[in-house]
């Protein structure tokens, strides 16, 4: 095989498994403990794979579910760039609420390993915890929307209600002079009931996100203590942030890596 044909081998039976010692991939594959160690580096690079001890978990998307309407590269590149930065402001051991968006998604990925407590209403970011043992994951019941795989609703609420969080993390549709948007109103009200279980609420979206509504308005700009979104963001929405006394976390485009030479 050469290696492409082992990474997509090795990422299927990662994918099969959920987890698998590193031994067992070293019998399946013949290969040596060198090849493994430069092919898992190359699947944890890309989110699909994390080591941990004794072995590695998937991290990749559920193919089961239809999580995000556009994977468009640049776009996620972006997220990608915010969930890195984001993760910084998590320190292990923190009680974490995480709600379902695609950028919360990839900060889920830069989590996954770490010690943690994890409430979420997203079963794809459920999934993405369930196979670690380093982390104490609480998932929220109540109505499933179909096309994001989240629980909303009056049950989901019920469960906030009897919790206390140091952390929490959104997602927004869209974010203009007035607050933070998004585009369910059932979702907006799980959101808000998030925001009053936690110490304090951090939103992450990429720049393209501000400067406009969508069909539920979330909270005022100032009811959110950072923003975390990428050097895209205009002069003009930097000062409306601080204006609001929102704490402004701006993710670094991060150097292309060499290639990597073929084993």
């Amino acid at each position: 095989m050469n290696t492409d044909q082992r990474r997509a081998r090795l990422r299927e039976l990662i994918r099969r498994q959920g987890f698998v010692s590193t031994p067992d991939l070293r019998t399946w594959l013949e290969v040596s403990e060198s090849t493994i160690r430069r092919d898992l580096d190359y699947l944890e690079s890309t989110g699909e794979a994390k080591r941990t001890h004794g072995g590695v978990f998937f991290t990749g998307p559920t193919s089961s579910l239809q999580l995000f309407e556009s994977r468009l590269a640049g776009a996620w590149e972006r997220k990608r760039q915010i969930a890195r930065a984001a993760s910084a402001l998590i320190e292990d051991h923190d009680t974490l609420l995480l709600d379902g968006g695609s950028t919360t998604y990839e900060l889920a990925r830069q989590l996954v390993g770490r010690p943690l407590q994890v409430v979420t209403n997203s079963l794809p970011l459920a999934n993405l915890f369930c196979a670690c043992d380093s982390a104490d994951l609480v998932l929220l019941g109540g109505y499933v929307h179909s096309r994001t795989g989240v629980s909303l609703g009056p049950y989901a609420n019920e469960m906030l209600a009897s919790l206390n969080v140091q952390t929490a993390v959104l997602s927004i549709a869209g974010a203009d002079q007035r607050g933070y948007y998004n585009s369910n109103l059932l979702l907006v009200e799980t959101e808000r009931s998030m925001m009053r279980s936690a110490d304090k609420t951090i939103v992450v979206a990429d720049s393209s996100k501000f400067g406009k509504s969508s069909l539920a308005r979330l909270c005022d700009l100032a009811d959110v203590r950072t923003v975390v979104t990428d050097e895209g963001l205009t002069e003009a929405w930097r000062r409306i942030l601080q204006d609001a006394g929102v704490e402004l976390i701006l993710a670094a485009e991060e150097s292309a890596e060499a290639p990597e030479e073929n084993s």
